[in-house]
């Protein structure tokens, strides 16, 4: 454990951040994951970094936000920022402003549900590289069309719309995301937030609330959520909703496809769960650093397996496999 432990902490310090001697790096993070900051801390003073933690003491969305606001005059002194919080970063206003003073920022959110350390997991290791190739392919489609059509066998037929929205993706590399990077592996799209429609037969992973064990219904209409089956599942999600107190985390605002092959969506850790390839998420909620126009008091992902996607009119996964007629993406697969 340990080992794996270190083996993240090195992939993140070095290869997805790229921290170099007297770089200047900030942890924002929280008192339960301290075993994972003090391994990214000791392998980044290794390398010659100064490192500076901040500790949120409230896990309350609202707690936070006023500990954040406080944070963001002294971003620009940061080369380096890490969001090790227990739920994603990625979609709030600190990366933007990290991004805008010329930091590097990394969404790490490190919440799993089996007891393991998320620096443990053996996706952390996929080829940035590879996963690169394969979503700037799938982007060329998707930032091309202005509809996008998700089925699934199990009976999913949902629409959503993007006109005027350019999807992007993550890999873990600050890099490739021009300064912004979050530890998912995916492409993202920041959908327009009234306009979706359909059905979704959720049956992969309710994200940090782990797998879905009996798929179950959820129904949407001009955006948002319209109703949940009351399965045991069903009522797990809506009384997570419910607990933001706030009614637009009811909108969908974000559609996303993994693109790591060694991710397995299996209900242990809710990041590894949307990058796994051969499935695709919709998140809800605040959009606003992905491209989009929504604020809320939070986001979540719910995640599908095997989708057939088409961009427009052209199909690009079908039943979780990437069509043929991407033919530079074959020979990845």
């Amino acid at each position: 454990m340990q080992t794996d432990t270190a083996r993240g902490a090195r992939i993140i310090v070095e290869n997805w951040m790229d921290i170099r001697p007297r770089d200047s790096v900030l942890i924002i993070t929280e008192p339960a994951h301290s075993a994972e900051v003090l391994a990214i801390k000791r392998h980044a003073e290794a390398i010659g970094a100064s490192v500076h933690t901040e500790v949120l003491l409230q896990s309350e969305t609202s707690s936070q936000h006023k500990q954040l606001e406080r944070l963001a005059d002294t971003l620009s002194n940061y080369r380096v920022i890490i969001g090790a919080t227990h739920y994603s970063m990625v979609t709030t206003d600190m990366v933007r402003l990290a991004v805008k003073s010329g930091s590097r920022f990394l969404s790490l959110p490190l919440a799993t549900n089996d007891g393991r350390s998320l620096l443990s997991y053996d996706f952390l290791t996929m080829d940035t590289t590879k996963s690169r190739f394969v979503a700037k392919e799938l982007l060329k489609h998707i930032n091309n069309s202005k509809h996008l059509h998700v089925t699934t066998s199990m009976g999913t037929n949902l629409n959503l719309y993007k006109d005027g929205r350019t999807g992007g993706y993550f890999n873990g590399k600050a890099k490739d995301g021009k300064g912004f990077a979050s530890s998912s592996f995916e492409v993202y799209v920041p959908i327009e937030e009234t306009r979706t429609e359909g059905l979704v037969v959720l049956d992969g992973s309710l994200g940090y609330l782990g797998k879905v064990e009996q798929a179950f219904n959820i129904y949407f209409k001009n955006g948002r959520i319209k109703k949940i089956n009351a399965t045991p599942c069903g009522q797990k999600l809506k009384h997570f909703v419910e607990g933001f107190n706030d009614p637009r985390l009811y909108h969908a605002t974000e559609f996303g496809i993994g693109t790591n092959f060694i991710s397995r969506c299996e209900g242990n850790c809710y990041i590894e769960d949307e990058s796994a390839y051969g499935t695709c998420h919709i998140g809800f909620g605040r959009n606003i650093a992905l491209g989009g126009n929504y604020e809320a008091n939070g986001h979540f992902d719910v995640v599908m397996l095997k989708p057939t996607i088409y961009a427009d009119n052209r199909m690009i996964m079908e039943d979780g496999v990437i069509s043929p007629t991407i033919h530079h993406v074959w020979q990845f697969l």
